[in-house]
């Protein structure tokens, strides 16, 4: 997932916690003489350009309370730079309008970006009162640049005649983007519409920033405590001293163990976990915990900010959110999105159900006494398929070492690709001690990009896995791009090594394919470089990179024993490739249950009462007729972050869309010869280093040299 859409309002104008209180009786002299001489003493460091490496934070020196001053003092300029721009006396033209624009806002997307980083991966109380304040501001500062009716008629007249402009085609790009940006915002609207539409995007706004901040405070609630050692069988030796480890972070008892919670419904440890009272208490917590009629309950926050969506949708002169937001997407409408879905749901769905008949017949034969619920599945899927197929999640886990994988796999990929060298760094800033620097030489021995790494759960971290850029690859300035990816890998406990599952593998290849799409930018103007693209193609890159972490060659020069150095065994190596598709129905089904969920919410239309969401969830389920018990959607409702709180609203749908494409593009892969220097510098040159600079179809098309096709994902998925 790109994170770049968090930020998305702010960026695109370029191109739950109350504050804390002030101790207001009077300080002793000396204390105060203190407090004066380090005020005098520290200067906001992201006032000024970083002066490190590529302009990287100085993470050493900003203090929590310097973001929200950099960011209100960043729009302040900003918005002084585009009234210069809106009043400007001159005729518009593209240089002194469109380019103007992207020049604009450097000290507001440089504390901004960096501010959002932080709060997301390691946020805490201050942070959180920050970025409560300053939503809505933003959301206000955005309005005042797409509301701005002189500078909308500038670029509307830059628009208007660009069919005799002799504009080259990137600037065309740029032109149509920044025009369609306008309109999409509200442009067009009359005053009075646009006072309702200033309204509904301030409330959104903040709403939206509590439901993240509720969401993370009720999924580190939801960690479930045990008791007894003995609860914990069948996680291992590393799971159970990293359940201790978590428990004493959390300041437990002595003897306790915590299971804390990732972002989806389904939990790792459910898929070793033997006690099943413990394995329903994991689940429920999982699905409960946004709906427990506490303070981190987010249905009230949800019921509003669906309608919210719906009325700036008819206020825009859209039937639904949904529709207002596929629009300027490759998919185009929500039915072209639905179809492409629910013509997936008949044979996943019936995939699913044979599946769960394999798993109940498991139980059966060991007179579990049971029938199969959610709880339940990973389980004894692991032991259907290592029935079917010998494979046994223990056994792998050992030959995936995390830093192995990244060293050996994810960058030896890239450099055999793309010709790219890595080297870590210890001499650079970072936020958080797990963090990790890498310089990024590209083939010629210039540096390309910085990448920080931050992998490890921890309880002030949001759930998932994403990246982003602290720096944006910029062709005006010349600035090159600092990129960083973020995962929740569970942090062994010390003196134990780092084993990720086959699925966490996956996970760090596509991070890091989005983390290679915002390296390679090669574009101009910053509003359409690196990941910003429309949301059904940005996750392209990033799916397309996973298939190289089963790459023979990728794949035997990292999956080696942790503790002996030898390579995976021949016949471990056969029987992933060939239960590839193992569960492939289950993992069909809950992610078409999310996405189709999340186009329903987006349907509902402007004048819609408030939707009881529990209820509002089920309905939606059983009419995609994807409402299977035992598989529950993804993300439920109530900590749908991709969705109240992460871009993607309307948008889930992407990465089946973006699937279609990653699929059919390595297709075109194998069809010349795999993974060679050749093919890697076509792919980087045709659609990574583009950005959005055309559109995006086109791009894609010149690459593959036709339209995409689905057989090679419905092929991959077993359901062909």
């Amino acid at each position: 997932m790109t994170r770049s859409m968090l930020a998305a309002a702010l960026v695109l104008a370029l191109a739950a916690c109350s504050p804390p209180t002030t101790d207001t009786s009077a300080p002793k002299p000396e204390a105060q003489t203190a407090q004066q001489t380090e005020e005098v003493a520290h200067v906001n460091p992201l006032l000024t350009a970083s002066t490190l490496p590529m302009q990287a934070p100085p993470f050493d020196k900003i203090q929590d309370s310097d973001y929200q001053p950099a960011i209100e003092q960043g729009m302040k300029e900003h918005l002084a730079e585009i009234e210069a721009i809106a009043n400007s006396a001159d005729a518009p033209t593209f240089a002194n309008t469109i380019e103007a624009m992207e020049k604009t806002g450097a000290l507001l997307d440089r504390s901004a970006r960096t501010f959002f980083a932080i709060v997301q991966a390691n946020t805490n109380d201050t942070l959180q009162a920050a970025q409560v304040e300053l939503a809505p501001k933003l959301a206000e500062h955005t309005d005042a640049i797409y509301l701005n009716d002189k500078l909308f008629q500038r670029v509307k007249a830059i628009y208007d005649g660009r069919a005799n402009s002799g504009f080259d085609p990137v600037d065309m790009r740029l032109v149509e983007t920044s025009y369609d940006n306008f309109v999409r915002a509200g442009a067009q609207l009359s005053d009075a519409d646009k006072d309702t539409l200033r309204a509904l995007n301030k409330e959104e706004s903040t709403l939206s920033t509590e439901f993240q901040n509720k969401l993370l405070a009720g999924t580190n609630a939801a960690a479930v405590e045990v008791d007894d050692k003995a609860m914990l069988d069948g996680l291992g030796e590393g799971g159970i001293a990293a359940a201790a480890e978590a428990a004493k972070e959390a300041k437990l008892a002595e003897g306790k163990y915590l299971l804390t919670m990732q972002n989806t419904t389904q939990q790792p440890v459910l898929g070793s976990l033997k006690n099943r009272d413990l394995r329903l208490k994991v689940l429920e917590a999982s699905e409960n915990r946004s709906s427990r009629n506490d303070a981190n309950d987010t249905r009230k926050i949800i019921q509003r900010l669906a309608q919210l969506r719906a009325q700036r949708a008819k206020l825009l002169g859209y039937p639904n959110f949904a529709a207002y937001s596929l629009a300027d997407q490759m998919a185009k409408t929500p039915e072209n999105a639905i179809k492409l879905m629910t013509d997936m749901v008949p044979a996943a769905t019936a995939r699913a159900r044979a599946e769960a008949a394999d798993i109940q017949a498991v139980i059966d034969a060991q007179k579990g006494g049971f029938k199969l619920t959610a709880a339940d599945w990973d389980l004894y899927a692991d032991q259907v398929r290592k029935a079917k197929y010998d494979l046994d999640e223990s056994a792998i886990k050992p030959y995936f070492e995390l830093d192995r994988v990244l060293n050996d796999g994810v960058f030896y990929a890239a450099n055999q690709l793309y010709g790219l060298t890595f080297k870590e760094r210890h001499d650079l800033p970072v936020y958080h001690p797990d963090v990790r620097v890498f310089d990024v030489f590209d083939a010629d021995g210039q540096q390309l990009a910085l990448f920080y790494a931050d992998y490890y759960k921890r309880p002030s971290k949001g759930g998932g896995a994403w990246m982003d850029v602290f720096v944006e690859q910029n062709g005006l300035t010349g600035a090159k791009p600092v990129v960083f990816n973020v995962c929740n890998y569970t942090k062994p406990a010390e003196g134990q090594p780092a084993l990720l599952s086959f699925d966490d593998v996956t996970t760090m290849f596509h991070e890091f394919g989005h983390a290679l799409h915002g390296m390679f930018s090669n574009v101009k103007y910053p509003s359409i470089a690196g990941t910003s693209t429309s949301r059904d193609f940005v996750e392209f890159p990033s799916q397309f990179n996973e298939h190289w972490a089963l790459n023979p060659k990728v794949f035997a020069n990292y999956a080696k024993h942790n503790q002996t150095g030898e390579p995976m065994p021949q016949a471990l190596v056969d029987k992933i490739v060939k239960a590839r598709a193992f569960n492939q129905g289950y993992g069909t089904v809950e992610y078409l249950a999310a996405a189709l969920l999340d186009q329903a919410w987006h349907q509902l239309g402007a004048d819609a009462p408030l939707q009881d969401v529990d209820a509002f969830e089920t309905d939606a389920l059983k009419r995609f007729k994807v409402d299977m018990a035992e598989v529950p959607p993804r993300y439920k409702t109530p900590y749908f972050a991709h969705i109240w709180g992460g871009g993607y609203s309307a948008g889930y749908y992407a990465y089946l869309w973006s699937e279609v494409l990653d699929h059919d593009a390595f297709q075109w892969f194998k069809e010349h010869g795999g993974l060679t220097r050749e093919n890697g510098d076509t792919f980087r040159n045709q659609v990574l280093s583009r950005g959005n600079s055309e559109e995006l179809a086109t791009m894609y098309r010149n690459f593959r040299g036709k339209d995409p096709s689905v057989e090679p994902l419905l092929e991959f998925r077993g359901l062909k």
